[in-house]
């Protein structure tokens, strides 16, 4: 897999949680709100991806997916505090399982892919 396509998936994963987030609590779909609500994520996933080197296997569910994962997160929550954002226990274990639902699930899926062979 491709470091880019790679990339994408996680980014479209936290897009979808900061979308699908704002949409439930009726906070509207204004760029400056997707923007507020991604930024602390969107910089533990950059952060995420520099320290595992996810680059070399975008795919790797381990330790690069879960690595990123856990920094998507962590850094997500802990950048939001800093910045006077809510971190509710519920939201924090909301984006738990959010995120690793669906940025350790695309790896899965696209392994099994990768390693099944025809017939």
């Amino acid at each position: 897999m491709r470091a880019v396509t790679g990339a994408v998936l996680d980014l479209c994963c936290v897009g979808a949680f900061v979308a699908i987030g704002r949409a439930s609590h009726t906070e509207g779909e204004t760029l400056a709100g997707l923007a507020r609500t991604a930024w602390p994520f969107l910089t533990g996933l950059a952060a995420g991806w520099l320290v595992t080197r996810a680059w070399r296997r975008p795919g790797a569910v381990v330790p690069v997916g879960t690595g990123v994962w856990i920094s998507t997160v962590a850094l997500g929550m802990l950048l939001r505090a800093a910045s006077g954002q809510g971190v509710a226990i519920a939201f924090i274990v909301v984006a738990l399982a959010f995120l690793v639902l669906f940025m350790l699930g695309w790896r899965l899926v696209t392994g099994r892919f990768a390693t099944s062979s025809p017939g």
